[in-house]
């Protein structure tokens, strides 16, 4: 199978890393600085040319710029087949706008990643069109869970879903940054202050996904009765927290609804 991209930007570099196969990849970048740069990086075929993509490859990747995708359908959709799949990771781009710009012909993914793709770690949402072959979809989570891990979705969850994971890494960093900044206060230097937080997060992160240990007896169990912890959860476990948290995912959901 030969695995196509429209775009070669930073998030289609997380995905086409976890490709085992690098020689069944084609992608296509108009800056050729970019193109001689994944070349040399990866080994992959590159172009300047979306439209020998659309050719050449059965599964093929949309990474552009929202602002992009109608020049690129433009100059792909007589191309596309029934046999295709598209896989779009554009922002803001439902599966029926989507099929409005590339026609009714090839099959239709819809993926909501997140930053820590280009980590190796992220998160993607996965939705698709009623069209599309089961075997379709599990080859794409297939791809993506080599960068992370995946999740099949309605497409009706996604404004949740950018609002939690797709926006999230900001939040978690913003998170960071107070503890860092918090740390400093008490006499440590800035980046011993991240380091210590930086492993902290990652460290806890890992171990709840690998325990599966459920998140309040968690909590409790390091809060020792009368210790450090529970003497600064005191003031971190109000109301005003949870509601602030809240507050802002149900803010980013509105702004992806009006975006869409």
């Amino acid at each position: 199978m030969t695995i196509g991209f429209l775009g070669a930007g930073k998030m289609a570099e997380g995905i086409l890393a976890a490709i085992d196969d690098k020689g069944a990849v084609v992608m296509a970048e108009k800056v050729a600085e970019r193109r001689a740069e994944l070349a040399r990086a990866y080994g992959v075929d590159m172009t300047d040319d979306v439209a020998a993509v659309a050719r050449r490859a059965s599964l093929i990747f949309l990474a552009v710029r929202p602002q992009d995708v109608d020049a690129v359908a433009a100059a792909v959709k007589p191309l596309l087949t029934a046999r295709q799949t598209l896989v779009s990771i554009v922002a803001g781009k439902t599966l029926a706008k989507l099929k409005a710009a590339f026609g009714a012909k090839v099959n239709l993914i819809r993926v909501m990643p997140n930053l820590a793709l280009r980590a190796n770690a992220g998160m993607c949402a996965i939705t698709a069109s009623a069209k599309t072959p089961a075997a379709k979809i599990k080859a794409v989570e297939k791809i993506l869970g080599g960068a992370g891990a995946t999740v099949v979705l309605k497409e009706k969850d996604f404004d949740a879903v950018t609002a939690l994971s797709g926006s999230g890494p900001a939040y978690f960093a913003y998170m960071e940054e107070a503890m860092v900044e918090g740390g400093v206060r008490l006499g440590l230097k800035p980046d011993v202050a991240r380091l210590l937080a930086e492993q902290t997060m990652f460290g806890t992160a890992k171990f709840l996904r690998e325990s599966g240990m459920a998140l309040r007896p968690f909590i409790e169990g390091v809060c020792t009765k009368g210790g450090t912890t529970a003497a600064g959860m005191a003031e971190l476990d109000v109301p005003a927290f949870k509601q602030i948290v809240a507050a802002t995912l149900a803010a980013a959901a509105r702004r992806s609804r009006e975006l869409a």
